[in-house]
């Protein structure tokens, strides 16, 4: 009889071709761990390309996930247990194999001709160097085709059924129920009876091929994690994305208008908001980027909350249009998802390449703020606060995301709306001069302008690119307005300093010497990283910023109280370059381009470095 044993956390990657239904095994086993009450992250990894070379190193595709009976902040580092479907899928993964670590092979593939064209010269399952793994080796395509032999399936419908025969193994693995895959199945293939039949014969036949195999001497189980009471859903970031716009609309009382162009890793956000018509949300898929934020623009002008999404391409090809609303002064939230740049780069690789184009991308002086999320459920509090923000300043707020967030997924527990911060248009209803007249740049006492909607009576006016005469809005190009001008509309954007909180240092005890800063999804690796570095006995302070510009207030003093200061970014160094020119103080640079997220394990061993060579 198989042992069952009780572990904290755990680390699975599945691995295969693009078509081997990778990311939908590695998906539905993440519902199981949400079912059963983990906290998880996971990351999805896969070619650009829709159908890359079968068998080839660049047409493999994976999903990582680390479920827990503790709160995790990344997918993981070193792999527990690698599925690993045929010779390039083995051979791009198994160096994040941990030494020990359960590896699960279909050797159904492992022919000379397949080795050597992932540049293997002797087979790995043979010649001993796997010796480090427990390997279980075995034809699971043809164990899946023999489930289904019944049923009337070809040869290749039948293949495609093998991710549901590794999905049922690892369920027995980890003890999870069949059932809640099962629903699923039946909902998906409710049309199509003999695939339902196929993929639930397969997925119950990987279960009871783990029982009955006698391969695996221990299954395991991973207790709940313990969560404040709440309801729960498991989202990605693009989803909590589309989830916080369409909240912070409702809020201020305005209809959601998103004008898009389909880009990776963005598209998403398209394709939830055109999910939520009923709720109110116009989507506009425009023919080019420009057309996208142009109409995001009018929307603004309408009276409506325009947004618009991109990527890094997209973003430069936006930048005029952006520098317009600048001057229109009117609310608009720009979604930029980054990837690997530059140019069309790598689109489905993560990377945070765009700080600095949003900070300063655009032509003359256009000031705006800036706002990263940090983990997948807090692009929702990002979102509905870049909303927040547009509506109530009147300005154009770029909000940073980027492809590991948008794809990457973790609980969520679901806010009502209720609970979430008041947001006003403020509209203007009535003339705003003595003389019965109305100035659309007269402002308030954030020096938010005043918005009217078209075709209020008495409140007729024009906007446009030109620059607007303080106050009437009507052109001017007198050199002392001009000047006026441009500083009012910095002074407005710093003015979101009241709205920014300061800054909360992670500091446990107040002895850290070493502050390391991050921003975006750079945040969860620091967080895990210092869990690592506090277990081995150092101390260490960890701050994550959400807003970039205008930074907290406090920051600087946070700067200056630390010996040593760290920012590990997913690029060569822009919000480090950042701090130096703000702050004058000596930041150092920790930086990554591969395309992944940071390494939690890596980052720790390099910040014990650092605390005992740097800092003794």
């Amino acid at each position: 009889m198989t042992d069952v044993a009780t572990v904290d956390n755990v680390v699975i990657r599945f691995a295969g071709d693009s078509g081997d239904g990778m990311q939908l095994t590695g998906d539905r086993f993440t519902h199981d761990a949400a079912a059963a009450g983990n906290d998880f992250s996971t990351l999805p990894n896969f070619p650009a390309e829709i159908r890359a070379p079968v068998g080839t190193l660049a047409g493999v595709s994976s999903f990582q996930l680390q479920f827990a009976a503790h709160h995790v902040h990344t997918p993981g580092d070193r792999v527990d247990v690698l599925v690993a479907m045929n010779p390039a899928a083995l051979k791009a993964n198994i160096a994040d194999l941990r030494s020990g670590g359960v590896l699960i092979v279909d050797n159904a593939d492992f022919t000379a001709r397949n080795l050597a064209k992932v540049g293997y010269t002797e087979d790995p399952l043979t010649d001993g160097s796997l010796d480090d793994f427990q390997v279980h080796s075995f034809d699971l395509s043809a164990l899946a085709v023999g489930a289904v032999s019944e049923l009337g399936l070809n040869r290749r419908e039948a293949l495609r059924t093998k991710n549901m025969f590794a999905l049922g193994l690892l369920d027995w693995l980890y003890t999870r129920p069949e059932a809640v895959t099962m629903n699923f199945l039946e909902r998906k293939f409710a049309d199509r009876p003999p695939l339902l039949a196929a993929n639930v014969a397969a997925l119950k036949a990987g279960f009871a091929f783990g029982e009955t195999s006698e391969l695996f001497h221990h299954r395991y189980v991973v207790p709940p994690a313990p969560i404040t009471a709440g309801t729960y859903r498991r989202v990605s970031g693009n989803l909590a994305l589309a989830y916080g716009l369409l909240a912070g609309a409702a809020k201020a009382g305005l209809q959601l208008f998103l004008g898009a162009y389909p880009i990776t890793p963005a598209s998403d956000v398209l394709h939830h908001l055109a999910r939520l018509k009923s709720s109110g949300v116009m989507t506009f898929q425009a023919e080019d980027e420009i057309a996208a934020v142009g109409a995001a623009v009018g929307a603004s002008f309408a009276g409506q909350l325009g947004v618009t999404a991109t990527s890094g391409p997209g973003m430069a090809l936006k930048a005029e249009t952006i520098g317009l609303a600048v001057m229109l002064e009117l609310p608009l939230v720009v979604c930029d998802i980054q990837r690997a740049g530059p140019s069309t780069g790598m689109p489905t690789k993560t990377e945070q390449g765009d700080l600095t184009q949003a900070l300063f991308g655009r032509p003359g002086e256009a000031p705006l703020p800036v706002i990263a999320a940090q983990s997948p459920a807090d692009c929702f509090t990002a979102a509905y606060e870049a909303a927040r923000i547009a509506i109530e300043f009147r300005t154009p707020v770029i909000l940073l995301s980027d492809g590991f967030l948008a794809n990457s997924s973790e609980p969520w527990q679901v806010p009502q709306l209720s609970d979430l911060p008041d947001i006003s248009p403020n509209f203007a209803t009535e003339p705003n001069r003595p003389d019965g007249g109305y100035w659309p740049y007269l402002r308030d006492e954030r020096l938010a302008r005043s918005w009217a909607i078209p075709g209020t009576p008495g409140l007729e006016h024009r906007v446009g690119g030109l620059e607007k005469a303080d106050g009437s809005g009507g052109i001017s190009y007198d050199p002392a307005n001009h000047e006026a001008m441009v500083r009012l509309r910095q002074d407005k954007v710093e003015r979101v300093v009241e709205l920014v909180p300061d800054l909360t240092v992670d500091d446990p005890d107040g002895t850290a010497e070493l502050l390391v800063l991050g921003w975006g999804s750079s945040y969860g690796p620091i967080q895990a990283a210092a869990r690592q570095v506090r277990e081995a006995g150092h101390a260490v302070a960890i701050a994550g910023l959400r807003h970039l510009n205008p930074l907290p207030a406090n920051l600087g003093e946070v700067l200056r109280h630390y010996r040593k200061v760290i920012v590990p970014e997913l690029n060569l160094g822009q919000l480090a370059m950042v701090l130096r020119a703000r702050y004058l103080v000596d930041v150092t640079s920790y930086t990554k381009v591969t395309g992944l997220p940071l390494s939690q394990a890596e980052l720790a061993a390099d910040l014990i470095s650092i605390i005992k060579e740097d800092l003794r």
